[in-house]
């Protein structure tokens, strides 16, 4: 295993951001790697039902605003003060693996959730960027969203 120089860290912005941001925070600290945080914004295509009050196009920038606001403050929480922040707008998988490959990432650090019954059947971004990836994937086990009752 060679040392890891460039970590790439997709984040959701949800609260399993932090398990994750933490997890690579220490894993960069262990081999003085450099990190970019990255945030995809997947706009999903709403049949106009009427007028719109804004136009698309003003919805989809003010999203990757908001995007870009919360990445950042999470980026200070956590202590990546500085380092280089992203947020692309696509669909997430293909993004990782794009992002990943265009800064020579050796290691993309990523959130993972357990799955039982049918949900093992989809296939999930975590699934896609281990495939897909140019370089190791650290998949950083998060509690599951809807835990069975």
């Amino acid at each position: 295993m060679s040392d890891y120089r460039r970590i790439l860290i997709p984040l959701d912005l949800t609260d399993d951001s932090v398990a994750v941001g933490e997890r690579a925070k220490r894993v960069a600290a262990a081999f003085n790697a450099t990190v970019e945080l990255l945030h995809v914004v997947q706009f999903v295509p709403v049949e106009p039902m009427g007028e719109t009050l804004m136009p698309a196009v003003a919805i989809e920038e003010e999203l990757v605003q908001r995007a870009r606001q919360r990445l950042a403050a999470l980026a200070g929480s956590l202590g990546f003060a500085g380092a280089p922040l992203r947020v692309e707008t696509g669909n997430v998988k293909a993004e990782i693996i794009r992002v990943a490959r265009e800064a020579k990432a050796d290691l993309i650090v990523i959130g993972s959730r357990e799955r039982h019954g049918l949900s093992i059947l989809v296939n999930l971004t975590e699934d896609t960027v281990l495939h897909g990836a140019p370089c190791d994937v650290l998949a950083v086990r998060v509690p599951a969203r809807n835990p069975a009752v």
